[in-house]
């Protein structure tokens, strides 16, 4: 199971940004494209990528590598 979710949408660069940093950070995450489903792009619509956690704590962008490492150390199982 994965520890983190990623929200995003094809196209969006911030998100593919978002995607590399996770890949890098090497950790557990599914990607999940808000376009699939009205209650997604009414809530991230305007906010996307964000990172959340499985407790439910998000991180939205901007953030880099080192915000998401401590991102991560903070909501780690």
């Amino acid at each position: 199971m994965a520890s983190f979710t990623l929200y995003h949408t094809d196209g969006c660069h911030l998100c593919e940004m978002a995607d590399e940093l996770l890949v890098a950070a090497n950790v557990s995450f599914a990607a999940k494209d808000i376009m699939d489903s009205e209650q997604l792009i009414e809530l991230y619509q305007t906010s996307i990528p964000v990172v959340e956690a499985h407790q439910g704590e998000k991180l939205f962008w901007p953030f880099d590598a080192q915000r998401l490492a401590q991102f991560i150390a903070d909501n780690k199982e």
